[in-house]
């Protein structure tokens, strides 16, 4: 089997990778009822062993409803009328996700508004006021 690289340290097995076929939906003529041009991509992303635990957790969360409950991603692509294409296509949608997911996301730092954020916040709450009070009806 041929290896797919993702990152420098990080690759998968194509014998990891499912594909199948079938027609593509949508309008296309007498052609489009012969061919299985759609292609439908299944990665068992659970039982993988060149994707680390982190990278595994990332991926789930990001392919969202598109992985199963067994943790198996599955793709599928019909934008071409090429078979050659879709095929193409989908396994660098594949790629993508999973580089996407070898990103560790930066942690959030709280931070707190200055002093003088505040006293601007303050002193603009308080000319506002002045000017709605202003507003008011005119007295004697």
């Amino acid at each position: 089997m041929v290896a797919i690289p993702i990152t420098r340290s990080i690759s998968i097995d194509s014998g990891e990778i499912e594909e199948s076929f079938t027609r593509s939906g949508g309008p296309g003529g007498q052609h489009v009822n012969t061919t299985d041009s759609a292609v439908l991509l299944r990665f068992d992303v659970g039982r993988s062993p060149g994707l680390p635990e982190m990278v595994k957790e990332r991926l789930a969360a990001l392919a969202g409803s598109r992985m199963t409950r067994d943790g198996v991603l599955t793709l599928r692509i019909e934008g071409s009328r090429s078979q050659l294409l879709n095929r193409q296509e989908v396994r660098e949608r594949l790629i993508e996700m999973i580089r996407e997911a070898t990103i560790v996301p930066k942690k959030r730092r709280p931070t707190r508004p200055t002093k003088a954020s505040q006293t601007r916040r303050v002193d603009g709450k308080t000319k506002r006021s002045a000017v709605k009070a202003g507003r008011g009806p005119v007295r004697e």
